[in-house]
């Protein structure tokens, strides 16, 4: 799946469009590697989302394509 269409899903951003925007502005890594909105995800990589002066850092638990709001958190594990 890929990374932009994750952080919707998983509900980690809202929106797919502003995914793809921070992924642009390089403030997405994943695995220590700043990430393009188009990189595929997978069961086990480590996700950082920089939210201004704060950083989200997750583990990837699951990748489904649509998922409950829910059953959202389930997709995924802080760090």
């Amino acid at each position: 799946m890929r990374l932009d269409k994750y952080l919707k899903v998983s509900r980690i951003i809202k929106r797919r469009t502003v995914a793809n925007e921070a992924c642009d502005a390089g403030r997405i890594a994943v695995n220590g590697k700043t990430a393009k909105a188009s990189q595929s995800v997978k069961i086990g990589d480590i996700i950082e989302v920089g939210f201004g002066d704060k950083t989200v850092k997750v583990e990837v638990l699951s990748v489904a394509e649509t998922y409950k709001k829910e059953e959202a958190k389930e997709l995924f594990k802080y760090l």
